[in-house]
């Protein structure tokens, strides 16, 4: 019979393939294809804890469609869009490379797609492999609008940094929702705590921890083979929460995160936050039987705000034969608690999790992420701009109100979201901001500039700034500035340091910047102090990420270099954070030859003049607002 191997032994044949990738000799290149799709962007009733719920997707399907590409590859994606709401699709994580044009920003890169509007996507996937995903830009819709992109080696699977797997399978962890989630965006920006999602969703599937009048719900179940390989490609499309996900009876050897491979490191956890992408392999070498996947939200402790503990739950099942489905991944739907249908008739394996409010899991597995030094550019030792960012809560009078901070009605404020107290909204009518930044440079008048620190030093994570009081009114300080942003010479080298902050609340802080990677070179817990944190800057193999997660009353520090012309979106991926203002725009200049200036945009691209289309005016007043006159359509 043959031997199962080990986790031992996985280990030591991940090292060995990486190796021998290393090593290897260069093939000759490939030909790059063209990968083409169609996204019908329309509404459908799908149904969840007997209730019946209208649910904007793509292709009548949530997930959304897979993008499978190979390095190399252009890609061509067609939205129709048959749904009641403005629509952008944004490439989570593609590079974009002088083509901003895509990137899927309302008003930011692009107007929106209008409502029986068409409008192409054109791409390249060229230095990137791994996971990446797509989703709408458009307040709240990509909690539904959402699906993974696949990036594999332009030579095929057997050029993988570690041991080539029997299947690969997207693990994306999302959110049920029973609500109209244009409502939930109006009362993200008052910051009204009215509407939670109902279930956390693995592939869509609620699982049999939630039931309807006794029957429970489907969950998704991997069926697999023993002794095999597995890539799991874990993707968080959630709104709201940071996840832990654990398979019981198995360890995870982590191997690329954001599309960039990291050298493998070996966890039962995976901590994964709103736009991270986890690569990771499972070997398959537990007794047969039933094993529960568990993904489990994460949050503060008190007194922040506490949200109940919506875990989703599916099921891995070891066949009881041999069933090769040619490299397909095998779906259905698992029926109840018992495991009833699983080869050993028994109740699958429940793993131990993380306590929720526990932060030092989320803390070690992205400390523990280093790059495959071979496979990126050197980090840049010389840094032309450095900018502390400190994260946080405040308020400001509603539009139109006179008001005093610690004084007064209520109803005069609102809170918003903040980077340096400064609260990101768009004017009320305006050209996508890459349009004006093409055609007129550094004279656009409506930008007002991300400062290089807060207006004042405190201790920023002062947990008794949690609560609303007399200490906090004093700090937050805030401002709200139609299109806060920051402009960079082609070239630069930019440092951010994250400071998470104490102000009204203890998150953390998922933050995405749009066109580049970055190097994360050191986190920590408290108050960064520059003296003491840059010693422990990892300068030889940081993890490069499009996404990075700043820890609960932490910080994090990022280096990237701004070689990317265009206007990119630099925010926090919490819905909450996102549509009460924790965004700005990041502006790279032309370098000085062609190749490195942004060409002029798409013949096609999207405006709102033309024949059966509205007024610029009447376009951007389609997007909603609220009746503070704060604008969102992110």
């Amino acid at each position: 019979m043959k031997k199962r191997r080990s986790i031992a032994d996985a280990g030591a044949a991940i090292a060995a393939a990486v190796i021998f990738f290393l090593t290897n000799t260069v093939l000759p290149p490939a030909i790059a294809g063209i990968v083409e799709n169609t996204f019908l962007v329309s509404q459908v009733n799908m149904t969840h804890l007997c209730k019946e719920t209208l649910v904007t997707v793509v292709n009548g399907q949530l997930p959304g469609p897979v993008i499978n590409v190979t390095e190399g590859d252009s890609v061509v994606v067609h939205v129709v869009n048959k749904s009641p709401y403005n629509m952008t699709i944004h490439w989570h994580g593609v590079k974009q490379r002088l083509n901003c044009w895509a990137d899927g920003v309302p008003l930011i890169t692009q107007y929106p797609i209008l409502p029986n509007q068409n409008f192409t996507y054109r791409f390249d996937v060229s230095g990137q492999e791994g996971t990446l995903w797509w989703h709408a830009h458009i307040p709240c819709l990509r909690a539904t609008v959402h699906g993974a992109i696949v990036i594999r080696p332009r030579h095929g699977p057997s050029m993988y940094p570690f041991t080539k797997p029997h299947r690969e399978i997207p693990i994306i962890i999302g959110e049920w929702w029973e609500v109209n989630l244009e409502e939930l965006d109006m009362d993200l920006r008052y910051f009204v705590n009215d509407h939670f999602f109902s279930a956390s969703t693995i592939n869509g599937k609620l699982g049999d921890l939630y039931n309807c009048s006794g029957v429970v719900e489907d969950g998704f179940v991997l069926d697999i083979e023993p002794g095999r390989t597995y890539l799991l490609r874990v993707i968080n499309a959630a709104l709201y929460s940071e996840y832990y996900f654990k398979i019981a009876g198995h360890k995870f050897t982590v191997v690329a995160a954001g599309a960039n491979y990291v050298k493998p490191y070996t966890t039962d956890v995976i901590a994964i936050a709103p736009g991270e992408t986890i690569d990771a392999l499972v070997v398959t070498d537990a007794p047969p039987g039933s094993y529960y996947m568990v993904a489990l939200p994460s949050q503060p402790p008190k007194p922040d705000f506490q949200s109940p503990v919506l875990v989703a739950r599916g099921t891995v099942k070891y066949a009881d034969n041999h069933n090769p489905r040619n490299g397909t991944v095998a779906l259905s739907s698992y029926h109840g608690q018992g495991g009833r249908g699983s080869p050993a008739g028994d109740v699958p394996v429940a793993p131990e999790m993380p306590d929720n409010h526990d932060a030092s899991t989320s803390f070690y597995f992205h400390g523990n992420l280093r790059s495959l030094q071979q496979r990126l550019p050197a980090v840049p030792a010389q840094v032309d701009d450095r900018i502390f960012i400190t994260l946080g809560l405040g308020s400001v009078c509603r539009r139109g109100k006179s008001c005093k901070r610690g004084e007064g009605n209520e109803e005069e404020f609102m809170l918003v979201a903040t980077m340096n107290n400064v609260s990101f909204e768009l004017p009320a009518a305006m050209t996508p901001l890459l349009e004006a930044q093409y055609y007129h440079g550094s004279s656009v008048e409506t930008l007002h500039e991300l400062p290089d620190r807060p207006p004042r030093v405190y201790n920023f994570t002062d947990p008794a700034l949690i609560p609303y009081g007399p200490k906090a009114a004093q700090l937050e300080m805030t401002s709200s500035k139609t299109m806060v942003a920051r402009r960079f010479r082609y070239g630069t080298t930019v440092e951010l340091v994250f400071q998470g902050t104490a102000l009204m609340q203890a998150e953390s802080n998922p933050m995405h910047l749009h066109g580049h990677d970055m190097y994360v070179l050191a986190q920590g817990f408290g108050n960064y102090e520059a003296e003491r944190d840059m010693a422990k800057y990892n300068l030889v193999d940081p993890p490069m990420v499009n996404t990075v997660l700043v820890p609960r009353l932490g910080w994090v520090a990022v280096r990237f270099i701004a070689d990317n012309p265009g206007v990119w979106f630099m925010h926090c991926h919490f819905e909450f954070h996102l549509s009460m203002g924790m965004a700005a725009v990041f502006i790279v200049e032309d370098g000085p030859t062609v190749d490195t200036s942004l060409p002029p945009p798409p013949v096609d691209f999207p405006t709102c003049g033309h024949a059966d289309n509205p007024t610029p005016d009447e376009c951007y007043l389609k997007t909603k607002k609220s009746e503070s006159s704060r604008v969102n359509v992110f």
